[in-house]
């Protein structure tokens, strides 16, 4: 009888995060796409070499040095646009660069402007993650989405959807949240945070065995992450009371 019950749960919990993320995207769940609009590589690969390197002394914890790098790439940009102010690469690269150095007003200034003469996608969602810093996550919201709508499977949709997940987290929409962070983790399963904040979300929602799932995930890839072993153990005693209530009340029918 217990595991026909966790078996109609989680029947029940799929159809719920199905119809979650149609709501919040307009599209089924993991849909596949065939040509991506507004995707490519820039063509100042001086700026773009600039801003990779970057972005290697960053992940290996040397922020100064990066920030060398980011200012080269932020100079190679805004020259190149003040000779083309149409280049859509230079904005592309130029907004990612400040977005590294959390220059998020500039983002913002210079993204609003690349897309008055196109609607590339690499700076839309470029933009919603600036706007989420910025604390505007209506703003956010209605850009990330622009991006999922357009490329489900685009080169930053996992990352997209994790924003989305953050700000339906903040907003302490629950389900929406799980079903955001779960499209990211499939599409992009390597980031302990990701999981965490997954399952922080199915453990807010009272989600305890999915949650549990999701915090093992998280130290499978990170044992140190000190706060997914604290949740894992705290959703484990949660999980644990349910089951026990769960009996309880099934005994006494």
């Amino acid at each position: 009888m217990k595991s026909r019950v966790k078996t109609i749960n989680a029947g029940q919990r799929l159809r719920r995060l199905a119809l979650a993320l149609l709501f919040i995207t307009g599209l089924p769940l993991f849909a596949q796409t065939g040509a991506q609009p507004g995707e490519g590589r820039a063509n100042i690969p001086d700026a773009l070499q600039n801003y990779r390197i970057g972005r290697d002394l960053e992940g290996r914890n040397r922020m100064g040095e990066a920030n060398i790098y980011y200012a080269e790439a932020v100079r190679i940009c805004t020259d190149e646009i003040s000779r083309n102010n149409t280049g859509m690469d230079s904005y592309t690269v130029l907004t990612w660069a400040l977005l590294r150095q959390k220059r998020y007003a500039e983002v913002i200034r210079w993204g609003e402007q690349a897309l008055q003469y196109a609607n590339d996608y690499r700076i839309i969602e470029t933009l919603g993650e600036a706007y989420f810093y910025m604390n505007d996550y209506a703003h956010s919201l209605s850009l990330i989405q622009r991006y999922v709508h357009a490329l489900p499977r685009g080169d930053r949709a996992s990352t997209a959807y994790f924003f989305m997940g953050e700000i339906y987290r903040n907003q302490r929409k629950y389900l929406l949240a799980d079903a955001a962070y779960t499209t990211a983790v499939t599409l992009e399963s390597r980031m302990p945070l990701w999981w965490y904040r997954l399952a922080s979300a199915r453990e807010s929602a009272g989600e305890y065995a999915s949650a549990m799932e999701a915090y093992e995930k998280a130290l499978s890839l990170n044992s140190g992450y000190k706060e997914a072993s604290e949740g894992l153990e705290r959703v484990r005693r949660l999980n644990a009371i349910n089951e026990r209530n769960a009996a309880s009340q099934g005994g006494g029918t």
